[in-house]
């Protein structure tokens, strides 16, 4: 056999180094401290994920915990703007730091590093999973709790997020519609390929909330959320009414106010779940 040169794309041998599994998780920045991490997922766009990601980190944060946001929906990114966070993230010879929003709760998304927050990021595939994992890997990050605002459905940067960031657990948000069975069925499948633990299902747009009477009026029909989290064998964790003041205020740029504790148990869930690392 002649002398290895470890590049695998040209040989042809089935030595231990080609066959043995290999694992792609990064480490974090030498100057972070980071707790439990979780990932907020969706087969596809428009469930309210974003929305999710920002209500959990608000309501970890006021249990207490530090807590901070990994944006990874990096060609549509929409925490900041929730938060109300428009300055450029900065950094010294350590790496990138964190933007804090007014509450102190730490952000990195690629709108606080464009020039333009509008400018729309045309680039492959591959560039917005290099930053994803630059992320991770660059950012000072000083939190108990990340939460990771995954990109929709289950293409590469996905994989990307999947593959190096060591995940405790993710979230599949769903709504209420006829095909959530298949949407929550791909993002199971996906964390379970990729063996991360799922916390259980948060169905968003469950129903509208009558002002006069308080009736929920289910605008998409019952939720199938319950039977497809069933099916695998997962949990429903929460179901989240449509809020036109919690849309008002995410507009505004000030989602820390919101009062709102349909999640409240979710938390809580997190605070206890143990991943199997």
């Amino acid at each position: 056999m002649s002398e290895c040169t470890h590049d695998c794309s040209s040989c042809g041998e089935s030595c231990g180094e080609r066959t043995q599994p290999q694992s792609f998780l990064k480490e974090h920045n030498p100057a972070a401290r980071v707790g439990k991490i979780f990932g907020v997922v969706s087969g596809k766009g428009g469930v309210g994920k974003s929305m999710v990601t920002s209500q959990l980190a608000v309501l970890m944060h006021r249990l207490g915990h530090k807590t901070g946001v990994l944006d990874a929906d990096v060609t549509g990114p929409s925490i900041p703007k929730a938060f109300g966070v428009h300055q450029r993230a900065l950094g010294d010879e350590r790496g990138m730091l964190p933007v804090e929003t007014a509450s102190g709760i730490q952000l990195m998304s690629v709108n606080l590093l464009l020039d333009d927050e509008t400018d729309p990021v045309l680039w492959r595939g591959p560039v917005i999973g290099g930053v994803v994992t630059q992320f991770w890997t660059d950012v000072i990050w000083d939190v108990d709790y990340l939460f990771v605002d995954m990109p929709p459905g289950t293409g590469d940067v996905a994989l990307s997020v999947f593959q190096s960031l060591p995940l405790d657990g993710v979230i599949i948000v769903a709504s209420p519609q006829e095909l959530v069975s298949m949407v929550v069925e791909k993002a199971v499948k996906m964390a379970e390929m990729m063996d991360i633990p799922i916390v259980g299902v948060v169905e968003n747009m469950s129903y509208l909330l009558c002002p006069d009477c308080g009736k929920e009026i289910p605008l998409f029909g019952a939720g199938k959320t319950q039977a497809a989290a069933d099916a695998h064998h997962i949990p429903l964790l929460a179901r989240m009414p449509i809020d036109p003041a919690l849309a008002q205020l995410t507009d505004l740029g000030r989602i820390e106010d919101f009062t709102g504790d349909w999640l409240g148990n979710v938390v809580g869930i997190l605070e206890k779940f143990e991943s199997k690392a």
